[in-house]
């Protein structure tokens, strides 16, 4: 299965009639595996305080998440694990896998929860085939 079908069958579901505003599986090192057409254009330093978050846990919260330069508040996730984001009524999970980080971003109607569940089913997945 290519890891477009994946960002296509798997994180753009639908849930209780909802479904993400965008959602991408990037490796590490920023690379981008597989993505919608419509997921924002981030900078490589993005990617970079992301992943020192997962190795600091804590070390985005002063300054904020940033994806495409948009900025969301840090809220508790699960330290090396799960990093959320909150923007006004949206927001974003990132989900660490071994080789990738899987990243949902979500607005109203669609609940955090909601967003949680459909990033963390797949990453948790993917770890468990080794990725």
């Amino acid at each position: 299965m290519s890891w477009q079908t994946y960002v296509d069958d798997h994180l753009m579901c639908e849930i209780d009639g909802q479904h993400l505003t965008a959602a991408a599986i990037v490796g590490h090192d920023g690379s981008v595996w597989a993505q919608m057409a419509n997921f924002p254009q981030f900078k490589p330093e993005e990617i970079t305080a992301i992943m020192n978050d997962f190795d600091e846990p804590g070390s985005l919260a002063p300054t904020g998440l940033y994806l495409g330069g948009t900025k969301y508040m840090v809220i508790q996730g699960e330290p090396g694990s799960v990093i959320r984001g909150k923007k006004g009524s949206g927001g974003v999970t990132v989900k660490k896998t071994n080789l990738a980080l899987i990243i949902g971003i979500y607005d109203e109607p669609m609940t955090p929860g909601q967003c949680n569940m459909v990033v963390e089913r797949l990453g948790d997945y993917l770890v468990d085939q080794g990725f």
